[in-house]
């Protein structure tokens, strides 16, 4: 949730709405008891470098989780442990930056330390080069190390909660829990979470969270050390580049490729066909197949079909993929501008709107772009953000859906008649311009971000 724009009482209000929402299926739908379930659970959190938010929201995560008009009162559970939250924690990979890369080592030791005092019970650390590129030996064995150097080298976790009685911190604690409670009442009256994610209320509640938050950035109100303040000069930011490690992708597809052909050429393609149907035909129904022993329980057939040899993507295919929305956030953006006390950069931001204005007078139209997620990679927080950004400044935004190939990227394009092309992809976004006699594709260098 965090690494997709929410703040931490978004992420505190979404992440136990969903635990929410699988006890009501497995309790009300498939049957189940309450504490076969509950104490199965364990929760996910994203840790940013608001330190002190970090453990406030773990803190009030837990009383949440527990209270009477929850679980307690919503299940009634006989086990104390069906109350308790259990948590896994993630360091933010959106606050790692590209640009001195080093620095990244910090910010995931300081997400690190407050998982631990927000009271994880494990941990996972990213490595300072994942902005660049995949993780290289070396940055791996410092994410495992900043863990080892904590909990072997520190008296951190000897406490189970050194931040109780503290002012500041129970204060922040009672506050998350009022915003997050807000939330999940607005999450209720829309009949649940799945509901939410169903009518686009939890999407464009995550968007609007992430153009505001890099409108703060891009306003220079919020401060990324080596980003919008503390540059170096382009020599020295060259000398601080790191290895990346470099894998042959065409040599990865051409293996996977061939392992796929192995498999298919071995399996009884009737067996996986007739897997298949059954699958589809589960998903197309409108009945609860969610009691274990049904006979069309999705988890069961995918299992089924794994047997026969049936694919990843076939399986998915059967089943179906969800279609988010690509509906658009507008003016939170543009807020933290016209809010911010830099002088300086809201000149540039008001000139930059002149400029629109400008060529709309000229060409008879607003500059339009489209904005286009390609490849399998389901993050576009990136594309949003974006996307928000430019609509905020004048352009016509077109937004292409997730998972496009380069071609029907190309096709739309073409088909809205976009002045530019903006290709997300990670870690970076392109700016591609459209040649309209040749009809392809030039990537200038000044033009890549």
């Amino acid at each position: 949730m965090q690494e997709a724009g929410a703040d931490a009482a978004i992420e505190l209000a979404f992440t136990i709405a969903d635990g929410l929402e699988y006890l009501r299926t497995a309790v009300e739908i498939a049957g189940m008891q309450v504490d076969d379930v509950a104490p199965r659970l364990s929760f996910f959190w994203g840790i940013g470098l608001n330190f002190y938010t970090e453990i406030a929201k773990m803190r009030a995560a837990r009383k949440i989780w527990a209270e009477s008009v929850n679980v307690k009162e919503k299940f009634d559970p006989k086990e104390r442990k069906s109350l308790l939250l259990r948590t896994h924690c993630q360091t933010s990979g959106y606050s790692l930056t590209e640009t001195q890369p080093m620095n990244n080592i910090i910010r995931t030791t300081i997400e690190a330390m407050a998982a631990v005092q927000g009271g994880t019970q494990s941990l996972h650390t990213n490595s300072y080069d994942e902005a660049v590129g995949l993780p290289t030996e070396q940055s791996a064995r410092i994410a495992r190390n900043t863990q080892s150097v904590l909990q072997e080298e520190t008296p951190l976790c000897d406490v189970a909660d050194p931040w109780g009685g503290s002012y500041m911190v129970e204060s922040l604690t009672d506050e998350l829990y009022e915003k997050a409670k807000g939330i999940m009442d607005q999450i209720e009256k829309k009949g649940g979470m799945t509901s939410f994610v169903n009518n686009g209320h939890a999407k464009l509640m995550l968007e609007e969270s992430a153009a505001r938050k890099q409108g703060r950035i891009d306003s220079r109100t919020d401060v990324v050390v080596g980003v919008n303040k503390y540059r170096l000069s382009t020599e020295d930011e060259q000398s601080e580049r790191v290895d990346v490690l470099k894998i042959d992708n065409t040599e990865v597809r051409k293996k996977q490729i061939q392992r796929l052909n192995d498999n298919k050429a071995g399996r009884d393609e009737e067996a996986v066909q007739a897997a298949l149907r059954r699958v589809e035909a589960s998903a197309r129904s409108t009945e609860s197949t969610s009691i274990g022993d049904d006979p069309n329980n999705l988890m069961q057939l995918c299992i089924e079909c794994a047997r026969v040899r049936c694919t990843l993507v076939e399986m998915s295919q059967a089943w179906g993929r969800h279609v988010p929305s690509t509906s658009m956030i507008q003016g939170a953006y543009a807020d933290s501008f016209n809010a911010g006390n830099n002088q300086e950069i809201l000149e540039h931001y008001q000139m930059t709107l002149k400029l629109v204005e400008e060529f709309e007078a000229s060409e008879g139209r607003r500059p339009r772009i489209l904005v286009a997620k390609i490849g399998q990679d389901g993050h576009d927080r990136g594309a949003k953000v974006i996307a928000s950004g430019f609509a905020d400044l004048g352009f016509d935004v077109d937004i292409g859906p997730l998972f496009q190939t380069p071609k029907e990227v190309a096709l739309q394009a073409i088909d809205s008649d976009v002045h530019i092309i903006g290709v997300s992809r990670r870690p970076n976004l392109a700016l591609l311009y459209l040649d309209r006699e040749q009809e392809w594709w030039m990537l200038p260098k000044k033009f890549c971000i």
